[in-house]
């Protein structure tokens, strides 16, 4: 029996595309343009705290004020976001699949804004299959922060040394590790069905 009891996964461009450029190379043609946007405007960090629990109206009326010239481009990352996840990396979702059919204990642990993972699980039903999920806007944490690993541990009741965990951001896997899992940067899913095999988890 592996020693892995546990199998965690981060959700965004493990399952889920996500792409914030998708819409606005629509919106902002011109590259260097758009980039500015995306890196001054709409940053990153803007973006996550809405995923820290940060009403859409409050990250919008905070950008406005700072940024009234771009006001329709700001309220439009809300309005177009769907366009930013067209679809789903079919390889991985096919291993989900066959790990939570072969009876092995699968949650997930997200970054996402409490709204547009509801919007995301309708659009996408296998986002329902974990056993749990612990979504970063409902518990007002984000990855990387140590208390959020703690919480979905305890709220699952999982032993951090038999837990493996996937993601695609690198401080995300430190910090799983720092919080005593083991972790595996999401690559795609042919390294991570061999990250699964390594760790004694074989997927047909």
């Amino acid at each position: 029996m592996s020693e892995i009891q546990h199998i965690v996964f981060d959700i965004g461009n493990v399952f889920l595309r996500w792409d914030p450029e998708i819409p606005f190379k629509r919106l902002i043609p011109d590259d260097a343009t758009r980039q500015q946007f995306l890196a001054e405007v709409c940053t990153p960090d803007w973006n996550l705290e809405q995923d820290r629990g940060r009403p859409w109206q409050d990250g919008e009326a905070e950008l406005v004020t700072r940024f009234p010239e771009h006001e329709a481009l700001i309220r439009a990352w809300r309005a177009h976001w769907h366009e930013m996840v067209p679809g789903s990396l079919e390889e991985a979702t096919v291993i989900l699949d066959e790990l939570i059919s072969s009876g092995h204990d699968v949650t997930a642990l997200t970054n996402f804004a409490e709204d547009t993972f509801t919007e995301a699980q309708e659009r996408f039903p296998y986002l329902r299959l974990f056993r749990g999920v612990t979504v970063s806007g409902r518990v007002e944490l984000v990855k990387p922060d140590p208390e959020i690993y703690r919480l979905h541990a305890d709220t699952f009741g999982l032993a951090p040394a038999a837990t493996l965990f996937f993601d695609d951001n690198a401080a995300n896997v430190e910090a799983a590790r720092a919080a005593g899992w083991k972790a595996e940067r999401f690559i795609d899913a042919a390294t991570m069905r061999a990250d699964l095999a390594r760790h004694g988890i074989r997927v047909s």
